[in-house]
């Protein structure tokens, strides 16, 4: 398993259209086969970063997912709407691959 953490820089003036930007995704993505942690809007401290989380079996399945992500229509509708409202200054992916157990009893690898 894969958890791909995306690091965005946002306009912190445009606080509103980055959460209407998450909430979108909070439907696509699973709709396209990824795992959805979440997505993290400013709250303390920094006002211009915020984090898209979600994890992948492999790299492989990001690609298909990226691949299926692109061709549904709110994907679609949700990349065109950010580059419309100019609220990402920027994007960063890191993939990472869980180093240490579970720290809750509850949580199986």
């Amino acid at each position: 398993m894969l958890t791909c953490i995306i690091r965005y820089q946002i306009d912190p003036t445009k606080k509103a259209q980055f959460e209407e930007y998450s909430r979108n995704w909070g439907q696509a993505i699973p709709r396209c086969g990824a795992d959805l942690i979440g997505y993290y809007a400013p709250h303390e401290g920094s006002s211009t970063l915020a984090y898209g989380i979600y994890n992948v079996k492999s790299l492989a399945d990001y690609e298909a997912y990226r691949s299926r992500l692109s061709a549904d229509p709110l994907g679609r509708d949700n990349y065109e709407f950010a580059q419309k409202e100019k609220f990402l200054l920027r994007e960063d992916r890191t993939f990472l691959k869980r180093a240490s157990a579970p720290h809750s009893p509850g949580i199986k690898t």
